[in-house]
């Protein structure tokens, strides 16, 4: 009942109320990254939702677009800007997923949407996160979110897909604040962002 019903209206409720509620920090956040990074504002990729189907993510821009000789995008530690890191360790980069849980295509809690190449890399049981929708924040982010390894990460995700709840989505979400306000683990150790998921070893 909660999933199917109560936890989609309360998305929807919740979202709308935030973008309006934080339209002036929107603002600003939009009018810096176009006065610092340029434009587009807004980064655009396409990820998997909720069983493996596709829409399009809307985050703020944090890295430059700049390429090296052969007109090849320069890597993400050489493009993330001291402005777009500030974005990410606070979490303004992801105020406008609320435009996507308004659209019905992400929760406010579930676990985050990666690549789509991914798809073809999970383990049949890591790949039953997408059983529930993907979340801005989710179980496995605040439990230690980049700090952790991939194959931890995705079985946080998969305890969450067991143990969705409205009390467990009301103490992620409340996590998620003391987490934003501490700016713990924003990326692995020794990455500027996190490592690319290349599939579990064999065991």
């Amino acid at each position: 009942m909660y999933r199917q019903f109560v936890k989609p209206l309360l998305d929807r409720v919740l979202a709308l109320a935030l973008l309006i509620l934080l339209t002036p920090v929107l603002a600003i956040v939009a009018i810096s990254v176009q006065m610092l990074l340029g434009s587009p504002v807004i980064f655009r990729q396409k990820r998997p939702g909720l069983g493996g189907s596709v829409f399009t993510l809307f985050k703020f821009k944090t890295m430059h677009e700049r390429t090296d000789e052969h007109g090849r995008l320069l890597p993400d530690g050489a493009r993330l800007t001291t402005f777009g890191k500030l974005l990410r360790s606070t979490s303004l980069d992801e105020l406008p997923e609320l435009v996507n849980v308004l659209k019905g295509e992400m929760s406010l809690v579930g676990p985050r949407p990666l690549l789509c190449e991914y798809l073809q890399r999970y383990s049949g049981d890591q790949n039953r996160r997408h059983e529930v929708k993907p979340g801005i924040t989710g179980w496995a982010q605040v439990n230690g979110r980049n700090s952790l390894q991939w194959e931890e990460r995705f079985r946080l995700d998969v305890w969450y897909v067991d143990h969705c709840s409205a009390w467990l989505d009301v103490k992620i979400l409340c996590m998620t604040v003391w987490k934003t306000l501490l700016r713990q683990d924003i990326s692995e150790t020794g990455e500027a962002t996190a490592r690319e998921f290349m599939g579990s070893p064999p065991r």
